[in-house]
């Protein structure tokens, strides 16, 4: 899908490129969405940029994902897209020049949608101010979902240690019908927790290093613009000092995590040791007594068949006593 945008004041307003032909001149944006072939022949022929394939938005070397060719630049990274199955990783390329802005996106981006509809201000240059304004949308998106991983991940740590596997009776706790339940939720949670930081850690570091190369490659860019490139530095620098934070307290909850299920798996074994040592004296006792031989003492003792259930039962309790005592059971 190929939408040209032009700008009325402060706003965006968008084209059906292909219908709106003779206006895409004066688009000071081109947004191609899993372009068809069709849409990129277009936005070459209209805006005579060499816009990159989608196997060169997602390469991964430096060289490749940085280049300029005079004064236009072209430029990709990694971004967070939200599908049906939750976030996945995909990517976008930034091809920028004087006078116009093309971006390519692999998948739907929720941030563009809303940086389209909302006011901009617009300096000097309005693709250089786009580009910017673009960026710094995904960073104030990355540090919301950050925010919002930081309250889930506190939600975890206190339904771990404070509410459902904590009390003053850990052994019930753990014993609990649904223990092994929740920690399999729990485990699933961390998990795409610890996928999304590394979705949105490796966009931080693609900004990163666009922010530092167009601001030290393109020497046409306004002071302002340049001045915002490096407040979207320091932002992303703090954001990936939270992220680390927030590394480590997913790596602390999976190794607690984790220690609560050997401890489940352990109260386990435990109580089957106790049940088949418990059972064995009262199993001995009742073979001895069932033997088929004529000299048995209590054989025609008036009570023997209670005194064998006496013993049988008092060869059970004496262990789980002394089992208890020792704070075993």
């Amino acid at each position: 899908m190929l939408t040209a945008y032009t700008l009325d004041c402060c706003r965006l307003v968008g084209l059906d490129a292909h219908k709106d032909a003779a206006d895409v001149p004066h688009a000071v944006w081109l947004d191609l969405e899993r372009p068809a072939p069709e849409d990129y022949a277009f936005a070459t022929r209209e805006t005579g940029l060499a816009l990159p394939q989608p196997e060169d938005i997602t390469e991964i070397e430096s060289s490749s994902r940085l280049s300029s060719d005079g004064d236009v630049l072209t430029m990709t990274m990694p971004i967070v897209s939200r599908g049906e199955d939750g976030l996945s990783a995909s990517a976008a390329g930034y091809v920028l020049s004087p006078d116009r802005l093309v971006t390519i996106r692999l998948a739907p981006s929720l941030v563009i949608s809303q940086f389209v509809s909302q006011p901009h201000t617009i300096g000097p240059s309005p693709s250089a101010s786009l580009f910017v304004g673009l960026l710094e949308a995904l960073v104030y998106r990355q540090a919301d979902a950050l925010e919002q991983l930081r309250h889930e991940l506190d939600k975890l740590s206190r339904e771990i240690f404070h509410t459902r596997f904590a009390g003053t009776k850990a052994d019930t706790a753990i014993r609990g019908r649904n223990t092994e339940a929740a920690l399999q939720r729990v485990l699933t949670t961390l998990g795409r927790d610890y996928d999304t930081i590394t979705f949105l850690r490796d966009s931080q570091l693609g900004i990163a290093r666009i922010c530092g190369y167009a601001a030290s490659t393109a020497e046409w860019l306004p002071a302002t613009v340049k001045t915002r490139l490096a407040a979207l530095e320091r932002d992303i620098a703090s954001l990936n000092e939270f992220s680390t934070h927030l590394t480590d307290k997913v790596q602390f909850l999976l190794d607690t995590t984790l220690g609560l299920i050997n401890i489940a798996q352990n109260s386990l074994i435990k109580l089957l040791t106790i049940v088949s040592i418990v059972g064995i004296p009262p199993t001995l006792i009742a073979g001895i007594y069932g033997m088929n031989f004529k000299d048995i003492p209590e054989l025609s003792w008036t009570y023997g068949y209670g005194y064998a259930w006496a013993l049988m039962i008092a060869s059970a309790v004496l262990p789980l006593a002394w089992f208890r005592k020792k704070g075993w059971v």
